[in-house]
Order: structure tokens, then C-alpha cells, then sequence
């Protein structure tokens, strides 16, 4: 009897495997790191083989911690990191370079110079495609990563026109792995990884054959578009998942949305993880936006029409602790930065902007860089560790100002996930920055869940999305101490410490 549901989520620090019952409850996982690569300034790698080879050994691992076999599971779900961009040869299944992550800043030369070839009858600078990818030109994104790994392989791009590479974002690589590789695999992607490459038409749902030659991407390379919620194929026997249905990929961000049961047009999730993210649903309309907020596909079921939303982007949160332990050395583990801004009352009139890959919504400004201001002899680590939690905050707190004045109405409670959510410093911190309550559930590891969901439904494991939003419950609340000027005044000192950042490359 097929009992269980497995999800793959692979992520920008780590892949985990998780195993889910019907009733959205985590039986039991595995996660495993790989290394980050940091070759120059502003470059982020990663070995796309480690990440597999990772998660064939995460996969066992959860199915012993489960005891189960994989004759138990109804389905296979898969959740990416975005926007990290691999190619590889299709005969050998070998990558001809590292994949380019996200976080990677390589590509803004690509980007200028798209900017600046801009036809006069086609919007001017980093707005260039955004009516019909809902993005900017940014090196966020997929499209220019691809390029730039075409420029600087020799030989890639006449392999890459003659048919010969295959480009992916991790869902792509991970699948054509586990249905076979070489020998077979399937080379797709569903919506929401396509729509965040800047290759992809966000209203029809297909690769824009004019954005694909001005940015230089070879229509051979891409991978097939298909919905969140299908049965792509079966897993391959190399995969340790032989048989298995794999039938639901959603981005990780989109897989959160999904996960915390954000089905309804206003609904919305915010994510604390390497970076942040807020993703509010919009329902079946494309909502146009000019506050810095993104046109994103939140999923798409099997049949049914995309559901869309709008998204707040924020490069560093998660990652900036990573820094203060691996790159300052202030603290040992991610835990010890609640137990130092616990020390202290306050930040000390020191604020950190984390703009280490320029800043994301809703300013977009690629040129920024990371700054620490208002220092004083006064100022010690304790007070840097609560400036660098209260930073999460103070930029989620500037998306949230973004969508509302995006929406017809106001924020009213934000529901939240990811790592950051176990600190309980920075969850206070961010209620009463907004003013408005912060409302975890009780399963946190929503962005697994969520690709469980979208695998589930497209095998009949779960009946409709109303059958999914029963299964979401409470687990934790926090509501706002502060009154409406003290959180004026710290937004005030914030933007001011932001614009310290600005026009520092360049």
C-alpha cells in the first residue's frame, strides 16, 4: 500500500529527503551539505555531481529513518533552489562547468550591456523584458548565467546549438538524473522554475524565441515547460526510488507558498532561509507591479490554469549569520546569534546592510554593497549580532510595505517559515516592526511539504487543495509589542543605513 509521499528538497546550503504521510506530517528525512564554492568576489558555485550524489545518499537514509521501502511511496516530489544554472552534455551526463548560483553576481556586465542594446521601441534599461517575463535584468536570474557559461567554455556554444548541452536549474538536473541520465532521462521543468530564467512568457507559458536570441540562449538547451502537478516519469533504478512516480516540482519559494496552504488571492508566506522571500497570491490574474516586487507563476495544477503571485526577493538573510560565523568568526553556530543579541537591549545605533550580491526587491540596485554604520566605541558583537538579526526583519519589513502598496488592503498577519523561524528574538523583532502578528505552523518544513503536495495530487494521494489546507495548523504566534512611532523611527534609521550602501561598485 502506497502509505507515504517523498520529497527532495534540494537547497542553496544542503539537499534533504523527506518522507510525509497522508496526513502532512514528517515521518522522517536526511540532509546533507555541499560545499560552496567562492572563486572571486561575488562568484557562488556549486558541484552539480556532489548534489547528486548527495541526493541518491539522503534518499536511503530517509527511507531507513522511515523504515520503509520505496514500494511504500505513492510519489516522488522535487523542490529546487531557483535560478542556479547548470549545462551539461546530454551523451556523458557530465556538467561543463560548476553550476552558477543565484546568489552569483558574475553576470552584470551581461545585463548592462542587454540594458543598453534595448530597441528604442522596447522599454529602456533593466526593465527591457519585463511585460513579458514580469522580471528585470538582473543577475538573479537564469537567462544571462547560461550566457555567460556559453562565453566562457570553450567550444559550449556551437555544442550547445548543435543540440549537444542541456541547460537545467536543479529541478531539471535532478530529474534527468533519477529517470535515467544518459540513458534516457527526462529534460523538463515545470512554470515556476521556467518563469524565473527571464527565457520564459509569464502569460503563456512558453520560451520566448525573441528573448532567447537577444539574451543568447539556444532554444536547443532548454528544457521541455510543464505544469507543478503531473506524472513527469518514472524514477530510474540508479535513483534507489526504481518505478516511482515523480510527479511534482515546484521552486522552493513556490513549494513554501504551496506548503502553507496559500490557495486563496491575498494569501501570502514569508520565507527565512539563505535569503527571503514573500510570495503573496494573486489568483488567476497577472498583476502588473512598480513598487520592485516580482510577476512570479505561484504553481500550476494539472489541467487547471496557472495561479500567480507577487514576490519580494531579498538575497541575504540566512546566508549574513553563515558569514558571521564562517567568514568574522563571532559566533560558532547560527543558535549562538540569539543568544549574543540577547545580551543587549538594542542594536547600539549600529545597523548592517547585507547587500553582498547588490540589493534585491524592492530597490534592485546591483552596485550596492554590504555596509556596517553607526559604529561607536560602544558598540560590541553582541550589538553586530542583533543588527544582523534585526537586518532580516527591517528587509522583509520594506517588502511588506512594497505589497501593500501593491494590494487593495494591508497586510493583516504574516505567516512565516524556514530555518529563521526557531529564533524567537528576530520572529518578536519582525511582529512588532510590522505591527501586525507573525503566525509559524506547526509543520515548519513547509517548502518539502509543499512539493509532497504537488506529487500527491497528481497521483490521487490527495484529493483537491481544500483537502491540503485542512491538514495546516498553528504552531506558533507572536504579536507586536511596540508602538507605531518606536517602529517608525527604526524604519527611518534603517532606510537612512541603507542608502550608505548605494553606488559602491562602479
Amino acid at each position: 500500500m502506497n502509505e507515504f509521499v517523498l520529497s527532495i528538497d534540494q537547497g542553496t546550503t544542503s539537499t534533504r529527503a523527506v518522507v510525509f504521510d497522508h496526513d502532512g506530517v514528517l515521518v522522517a528525512s536526511s540532509q546533507k551539505e555541499h560545499t560552496q564554492y567562492f572563486p572571486r568576489a561575488g562568484w557562488v558555485e556549486h558541484d552539480p555531481l556532489e548534489i547528486w550524489r548527495n541526493t541518491r545518499e539522503v534518499i536511503g537514509r530517509a527511507l531507513a529513518a522511515a523504515d520503509i521501502s520505496r514500494n511504500q511511496l505513492a510519489a516522488v516530489g522535487l523542490t529546487n533552489q531557483r535560478e542556479t544554472t547548470v549545462v551539461w552534455d546530454r551523451a556523458t551526463g557530465e556538467p561543463i562547468h560548476r553550476a552558477i548560483v543565484w546568489q552569483d553576481t558574475r553576470t552584470q556586465e551581461i545585463c548592462d550591456r542587454l540594458a543598453a542594446e534595448a530597441p528604442d521601441s522596447e522599454a529602456d534599461g533593466i526593465d527591457r523584458f519585463k511585460d513579458r517575463t514580469g522580471l528585470p535584468l538582473a543577475t538573479y536570474f537564469a537567462g544571462p548565467k547560461i550566457r555567460w557559461i556559453l562565453e566562457n567554455v570553450e567550444g559550449a556554444r556551437q555544442r550547445a546549438e548543435a543540440g549537444g548541452l542541456a541547460f537545467g536549474t536543479m529541478d531539471t538536473w535532478l530529474l534527468w538524473n533519477l529517470t535515467g541520465g544518459p540513458r534516457g532521462g527526462v529534460h523538463v521543468t515545470d512554470v515556476t522554475n521556467a518563469s524565473r530564467t527571464l527565457l520564459m512568457n509569464i502569460d503563456s507559458l512558453d520560451w520566448n524565441e525573441e528573448i532567447c536570441e537577444a539574451i543568447g540562449v539556444p532554444s536547443a538547451m532548454l528544457p521541455q515547460i510543464r505544469t507543478s502537478s503531473e506524472v513527469y516519469a518514472e524514477a530510474h533504478e540508479r535513483s534507489l526510488l526504481t518505478g516511482v512516480p515523480i510527479a511534482g516540482i515546484l521552486g522552493d519559494q513556490h513549494a513554501a507558498t504551496v506548503g502553507q496552504a496559500c490557495f486563496e488571492p491575498g494569501q501570502g508566506k514569508n520565507t527565512y532561509g539563505t535569503g527571503n522571500f514573500m510570495l503573496m497570491n494573486t489568483g488567476e490574474e497577472l498583476v502588473r507591479n512598480d513598487e520592485g516586487l516580482l510577476t512570479t507563476v505561484a504553481y500550476q495544477l494539472d489541467g487547471q490554469p496557472p495561479v500567480y503571485a507577487l514576490e519580494g526577493s531579498i538575497a541575504v538573510t540566512g546566508s549574513l549569520i553563515q558569514w558571521l560565523r564562517d567568514n568574522l568568526g563571532i559566533i560558532s553556530s547560527a543558535a549562538e546569534s540569539e543568544t549574543r543579541a540577547r545580551r543587549v537591549e538594542d542594536n547600539g545605533g549600529c545597523y548592517v546592510v547585507p547587500a553582498f550580491s547588490g540589493l534585491f526587491a524592492p530597490y534592485w540596485r546591483p552596485e550596492a554593497r554590504g555596509v556596517i554604520v553607526g559604529l561607536t566605541r560602544y558598540v560590541n558583537a553582541d550589538h553586530i549580532c542583533r543588527a544582523a538579526l534585526e537586518s532580516v526583519a527591517f528587509q522583509s519589513a520594506e517588502v511588506v510595505e512594497a505589497m501593500n502598496a501593491s494590494s487593495e488592503t494591508d497586510l493583516k498577519e504574516l505567516k512565516v517559515d524556514g530555518g529563521m523561524v526557531v529564533n524567537d528574538t528576530l520572529m518578536q523583532f519582525q511582529a512588532d516592526l510590522l505591527g501586525v502578528d507573525v503566525v509559524a505552523p506547526e509543520v515548519i518544513e513547509t517548502t518539502a511539504l509543499g512539493a509532497a503536495y504537488a506529487a500527491g495530487l497528481a497521483v490521487g494521494f490527495w484529493e483537491s487543495t481544500q483537502e491540503l489546507a485542512s491538514n495546516w495548523s498553528e504552531g506558533r504566534r507572536w504579536s507586536p509589542r511596540t508602538e507605531v512611532g518606536q517602529r517608525q523611527q527604526q524604519l527611518r534609521q534603517w532606510k537612512k543605513a541603507v542608502t550608505r550602501s548605494f553606488d559602491w561598485v562602479g
